[in-house]
């Protein structure tokens, strides 16, 4: 696994889904605007962790689609644990264990690793495969 470049599509990653759920704030179309929030970071996490992927697997193909999408994983729980609980969190009596314990946050967890290890299957081993005539 190419190591640094896992890393910084993780936090390219991370950057834009919080980007994406913070803007979501102040676009009110529901009434309760922090599970607005959260379906907007669910539904932005999609095409990033896709896209990521991509961008991941252009140079890279002997790296389980799995092994990728953890560590997508664990580079946004360590951003979220440095920054997006005390910056965002707090301010509204939300500590760390109330953020890693919430059922929303394991969820886009699944998610993020579902998507890359899709990926892996779709693109990236249909593409290594080749049919013998």
């Amino acid at each position: 696994m190419k190591t640094i470049r896992v890393i910084l599509i993780g936090v390219a990653i991370w950057i834009l889904a919080v980007s994406a759920y913070t803007i979501s704030f102040y676009l009110p179309i529901l009434e309760d605007v922090e599970l607005q929030a959260n379906l907007v970071l669910l539904l932005s996490v999609i095409p990033l962790v896709w896209y990521g992927s991509a961008m991941y697997y252009k140079k890279e193909k002997g790296t389980h689609g799995f092994l990728v999408g953890l560590t997508f994983l664990l580079v946004s729980a360590i951003l979220d644990a440095l920054i997006t609980v005390p910056v965002f969190m707090m301010p509204n009596g939300i500590d760390h264990y109330m953020f890693f314990t919430a059922p929303g946050f394991w969820l886009i967890a699944l998610v993020f690793i579902s998507i890359v290890v899709l990926y892996y299957y779709f693109r990236v081993t249909n593409s290594t495969v080749t049919v013998k005539k």
